[in-house]
């Protein structure tokens, strides 16, 4: 299976309609060699030798993304979508995977734990073509609801017998049993540049000063991020600290520092509109599947198939 379009497919491609073909733009928009050398390790015996190309396999993940598809439905869709083909590679004589396989497919990329490299490979192609502005860092995170029922919430928290790496956590006067997604957005042009998924009960600024990307020009992040460790990374990168000032029951806030935050929230406050999109728009209101690397790969290849639509958008206006 080479991938390439067969006579009979040239003849349907050059007779459809001349409506915009959004899933040719976006495969045009960046180089997927990288992506494809990544994937190869997945043909190994060790692996299960996956009997379709991986990088179409792939890319049947983002489709399920961007068009909300089960496994099943996946698979009934390539049988009747010739734009899922073409993006996907597959010719119209060509045999299509089942449900099982793109399911194994999946659970291969887990095993083989290349959520992070995938990711980080489709940003650089992005990179590429000029789209990042690295004006400024919107860092920020979100409790995301475990898939599984909520155990009952004991003294000291309460487990699950089947995600047992779910928590509980409390934010303002509401409890949530899952985990937290921590991401970094960039100011300019709302692409997402890190995303790491932990333990609910993992605190903002713990993880804050790995989310600073180091070639920004200010960070925006609200006062869960004000520490000690925030400041002086920032400082040793000579990075604008946009991040907003914390009371203490010793020291409250002047007025300017009110201001300041004032003006600060204002910005960061955009970053909520990616975990919107991620939630309502791309249905991760509630994770997926059970344990940390399953729905760390899930939220991984999300955000790619965001920013991919994202990059068509911002190239094309």
């Amino acid at each position: 299976m080479t991938g390439q379009l067969g006579f009979v497919d040239h003849l349907v491609v050059g007779s459809g309609s001349r409506r915009k073909d959004h899933l040719a733009e976006i495969d045009a928009l960046i180089d997927w060699s990288e992506i494809e050398r990544l994937l190869q390790p997945l043909r190994s015996g060790r692996m299960g030798r996956p009997a379709y190309r991986v990088l179409s396999m792939f890319k049947l993940l983002l489709l399920q993304r961007w068009y909300g598809l089960s496994d099943e439905a996946m698979e009934d869709a390539l049988a009747d979508r010739l734009s899922f083909r073409r993006f996907a590679g597959f010719g119209l004589e060509e045999a299509i995977p089942d449900a099982t396989t793109i399911c194994r497919f999946r659970s291969d990329l887990v095993a083989a734990d290349l959520g992070e490299a995938l990711f980080a490979a489709a940003g650089r192609s992005l990179d590429a073509k000029g789209l990042l502005v690295r004006q400024g860092t919107l860092i920020d995170a979100s409790l995301m609801p475990a898939a599984v029922a909520e155990p009952r919430k004991q003294p000291g928290g309460g487990t699950s017998k089947v995600d047992p790496e779910a928590r509980w956590t409390k934010k303002g006067h509401r409890a949530t049993f899952g985990y937290k997604l921590h991401i970094a957005v960039d100011q300019g042009s709302g692409l997402v540049r890190q995303a790491r998924l932990t333990g609910a009960t993992v605190a903002d600024c713990i993880v804050g000063p790995d989310l600073v990307q180091g070639d920004e020009t200010e960070v925006y992040a609200d006062m869960a991020y004000d520490n000690a460790v925030m400041r002086a990374r920032l400082a040793q990168a000579g990075i604008v600290n946009k991040v907003m000032r914390r009371p203490n029951r010793y020291h409250a806030l002047t007025k300017d520092e009110v201001d300041r935050n004032t003006a600060i929230g204002r910005i960061r406050g955009r970053v909520e509109g990616v975990f919107g999109t991620l939630k309502r728009s791309y249905g991760r209101s509630r994770l997926r599947y059970i344990g940390l690397a399953k729905n760390s790969l899930d939220l991984l290849l999300t955000f790619i198939a965001m920013n991919l639509r994202r990059a068509r958008l911002l190239a094309s206006g």
